[in-house]
């Protein structure tokens, strides 16, 4: 016991040797990782760390370690972290598995001592509710986007040192209290948290083993949980006339390789009475992208299912890195249409990683080099949006249904609209501005388009032709903007901006204020601040 005691010990190291790993940090990320500076800036960067670097003296070390890792998921690359688990930092971790569904966050794994918390709803932790406890989490996660958040962060809600060291509990302690519902019940559930816990998932999911309990129906597991020893498989639906592939990592499975396994299924295909591909890549969180060829060329080659609306790739929460690197190849390649939730990675993004040790604590930082970048820099996103939008309930998933491949199965090609900024620019070019006005506010309320950023993609649209002095076609998407989408200040704030050009100085004054008044501390609000100055000098 005095060994284990030592083995999981913190490094319990002075405030000068804290101190001297931030300034280390700080100064490798100046001198060899500059690039890194494109979500945040230098400047920001410094700040935090001049405080962190200031409050050292009166934090706890665990706080000290979160502030680090604060700092480095600044970079907001999922590349780019200072991982929380493992011995080097040895946090304690709560024994159970949440799972952030689309009507909220479930207990979805937990051992048999547990029981009555499975499959409960989670409503607050330490009486703080679930989403003000995910917002004050958040900057802790290397989080490229919300949907990353999702599939890799919802572990950061199981260290008692990040809930203490984000404000959420006032001290330090095992014990988490944790309100959740049940069968229309609210109680108070308690667990407490562990050193070297060892916790069966696989792909963010409990499998049950030993002790541990899944709130999934442990009957037949929908098709891409099965099979899950391997990194690829396929299967046959035969009343669908579908190939289905689960595709769950860019590497070599021990028992076949990528590109024979490919040759396999697309000889099938070829050689049978199919209609349609489904790849299914929600799970996939990357690996070699070089690996990719085999499937790229692959479907480029049968043209049999290289039509729309018969090759679909399902995407998700957990595609990323490599994955994210064949979505954007087979979206530029192929004419795949993609099923279910955005994906966990910038379209283009900094990968590749290397180590950094600090020198006193061994800490180690992963800090990315390497830029891919697969698509034009005016088509980079946030993340690669679905062209149909389906997500998962948690009554879904207990039911071991699948909604998402539900809806590539059933998927009717007739009146889609693969692109539907390229519709909305023919009905624009085309002079049908009443057919335009209907047409996008229909497909704005359509589920099916939720994932779609009409509001960035029209504004820069506005913009474009407000750069190219085309005024009045700026004006009427700006104005159709901010008709859209009351509560943008950027929409006012780009209306604003080609007014003044216009040489309506009072109507830009008025909409100003509203961008303003929308985003009173961000880059919008600070961009309408500096117009409403000029004018007001003019």
């Amino acid at each position: 016991m005095i060994l284990s005691a030592s083995f999981y010990a913190q490094p319990n190291l002075p405030t000068s040797s804290w101190q001297e790993d931030l300034r280390f940090l700080q100064e490798t990320v100046h001198q060899d990782y500059p690039f890194l500076f494109k979500k945040t800036t230098a400047e920001a960067f410094d700040d935090e760390v001049e405080k962190l670097y200031a409050a050292i003296p009166r934090l706890q070390e665990h706080e000290i370690i979160v502030g680090l890792a604060r700092l480095v998921s600044s970079f907001e690359y999922g590349h780019t972290s200072l991982r929380l688990g493992g011995e080097s930092t040895n946090f304690h971790q709560l024994p159970v598995n949440f799972y952030h569904f689309n009507d909220g966050v479930y207990v979805e794994g937990v051992r048999k001592d547990d029981l009555e918390a499975l499959g409960a709803k989670v409503l607050k932790v330490e009486g703080v509710p679930i989403g003000d406890v995910l917002s004050a989490i958040e900057p802790v996660i290397p989080a490229e986007n919300k949907q990353y958040a999702k599939g890799f962060g919802m572990r950061y809600l199981n260290y008692p040192e990040v809930l203490h060291a984000q404000g959420l509990t006032e001290e330090l302690k095992k014990d988490i209290v944790f309100t959740l519902e049940k069968d229309g019940k609210v109680f108070d559930k308690s667990f407490r948290a562990e050193r070297g816990l060892s916790v069966p998932r696989h792909y963010d999911f409990i499998q049950e083993e030993g002790e541990w309990r899944s709130s999934r129906q442990q009957g037949t597991a929908p098709l891409y949980l099965q099979e899950l020893d391997k990194h690829y498989y396929f299967k046959y639906l035969p009343e669908e006339k579908t190939v289905y592939v689960r595709y769950s990592q860019v590497v070599p499975d021990p028992s076949e390789a990528i590109d024979v396994f490919y040759q396999r299924v697309f000889d099938f295909i070829e050689e049978n009475e199919v209609d349609r591909l489904v790849l299914d890549v929600r799970l996939n969180g990357g690996g070699n992208n070089y690996n990719n060829k085999a499937v790229v060329t692959g479907i480029i080659r049968t043209e049999k299912i290289n039509q729309i609306g018969k090759f679909f790739v399902i995407i998700g929460r957990r595609t990323f890195s490599a994955a994210q690197n064949l979505i954007n190849e087979l979206d530029n390649y192929t004419n795949a249409i993609f099923v279910g939730e955005p994906s966990g990675e910038n379209i283009n993004f900094y990968g590749d990683n290397r180590p950094l040790t600090l020198p006193n604590s061994q800490l180690e930082a992963r800090l990315s080099w390497a830029w891919w970048q697969d698509k034009p820099q005016w088509e980079n996103a946030e993340w690669m949006a679905p062209h149909v939008a389906v997500d998962m309930s948690f009554a879904e998933y207990r039911d071991n249904q699948d909604p998402v491949l539900e809806k590539a199965l059933q998927f009717n090609a007739e009146n889609f609209i693969l692109n539907p900024m390229d519709y909305m620019t023919e009905l624009f070019q085309a002079g049908k501005m009443e057919l335009l006005q209907s047409e996008t506010q229909r497909l704005v309320a359509d589920p099916n388009y939720r994932f779609f950023d009409f509001e960035g993609k029209m504004n820069n649209a506005g913009q474009m032709l407000l750069g190219q002095n085309q005024l009045q076609p700026a004006l009427f998407i700006f104005q159709f903007c901010t008709q859209l989408f009351p509560e943008s200040a950027v929409s006012y704030d780009n209306l604003a901006a080609a007014l003044l050009v216009a040489g309506d100085k009072a109507k830009a004054t008025e909409l100003s204020k509203m961008a303003l008044q929308l985003d009173p501390q961000g880059p919008i609000g600070q961009k309408a601040q500096a117009r409403l100055k000029k004018i007001a000098n003019d």
